[in-house]
């Protein structure tokens, strides 16, 4: 039975987290250019000296926030990737009732925008602390259109606890990001689409259903645009927790191919003979579509090659190769029915770990 609006918030609120991110003074002026255009050495000199003033007695700077929300008493926390990207800088966990909290990154997912972290519990106080509260997660897989959810999350890493409530929007929606500053934009598929209010410092929290239960963690926003906001479907952080206990990382399988899904424009574009599947391509003069040392290197698959079906699954907009990789693991064998120069070909590829 659905709860009310306040009863989800009461329940909720103690397990969602603020992350604070701090880096040394050091490292953040090693990362000032010396010339530093269009600005004067005067100028370098002033952006220097507010850094200092901002730096407390260790020589820490904060240099940003978001959320996060506790799902097991041992302290094992969820947020976004791109929250904890900066692998210089260390983050501080603030729990509700303002206790402070080093973390630790147990492990980033290098396809979807999740991160896992665990708080450090001293032994001086943990006989101090109360059992620390969590949240339940639910089915990300059974959210239907237009049911009720709720957003908690430290809003532009000022506002803590800032409660939104709005619909799903839409399923299965995928978006275009840079999740890590050293990594390439890439595509995020089957995400949640919400007009519930998510703002900069949401990042990482959870977004909940009428039960209370988390059916997703709060991703993105659309710059420019009113209420369109994204969530990581939960059951893709279900996922990487199995992959933690099982083997201490998580784990993700790897093809090796750039490819552009196909549809009747890129079709028309192309001169290509079908209008679904996907083409390996070139993505610049510099870059290989089939990179060197992967599983299609090694299978044989080359640039050019259109992909019609992967493991029996016509490749199309609704079904893609990486919503079938995400469903896949390391050492999987993939079948791959591939159309090259009119032929028709079956290739087997054994995939590998992405590292």
């Amino acid at each position: 039975m659905p709860l009310k609006i306040t009863d989800i918030v009461k329940k909720s609120l103690p397990a969602v987290v603020s992350i604070v991110i701090t880096k040394q003074l050091e490292k953040i002026e090693a990362e000032i250019p010396q010339n530093n255009f269009p600005f004067t050495p005067s100028q370098n000199e002033k952006q220097r000296a507010m850094l200092k003033s901002l730096a407390d007695v260790d020589g820490m700077v904060q240099v940003g926030g978001g959320s996060g929300f506790i799902i097991d008493s041992g302290g094992i926390i969820i947020t976004n990737r791109h929250v904890i990207a900066d692998k210089q800088s260390e983050y501080t966990i603030i729990t509700n009732d303002d206790q402070k909290f080093s973390a630790e990154v147990l492990a980033r997912d290098p396809m979807n925008d999740v991160a896992i972290l665990k708080l450090h519990i001293s032994n001086q106080t943990k006989g101090k602390i109360k059992k620390l509260p969590t949240l339940n997660l639910g089915n990300s897989d059974k959210i239907e259109l237009g049911e009720s959810v709720l957003a908690i999350g430290n809003s532009l890493g000022i506002f803590k606890n800032t409660v939104s409530a709005g619909i799903i929007s839409g399923l299965s929606r995928s978006i275009r990001a840079q999740i890590d500053p050293e990594t390439p934009t890439q595509e995020i598929r089957g995400l949640i689409q919400t007009d519930t209010a998510i703002n900069p410092g949401n990042s990482g929290g959870p977004l909940l259903n009428a039960e209370g239960e988390v059916i997703g963690i709060n991703a993105a926003i659309v710059f420019g645009a009113q209420n369109i906001g994204f969530a990581i479907p939960i059951n893709t952080v279900k996922r990487d927790i199995q992959d933690l206990k099982k083997y201490g990382r998580i784990k993700k399988p790897l093809l090796g191919i750039r490819y552009l899904n196909i549809d009747d424009n890129i079709s028309k574009k192309m001169k290509l003979p079908v209008n679904n599947g996907a083409v390996v391509i070139h993505e610049d003069h510099q870059t290989l579509g089939v990179i060197v040392g992967t599983p299609a290197y090694k299978a044989g698959i080359r640039a050019g090659d259109i992909i019609i079906k992967c493991d029996g699954k016509l490749i199309n907009s609704k079904i893609t190769i990486q919503d079938i990789l995400e469903k896949k693991s390391a050492d999987d064998i993939l079948e791959l029915d591939i159309l090259r120069d009119s032929h028709r070909l079956n290739i087997s590829v054994k995939l590998m770990e992405r590292k």
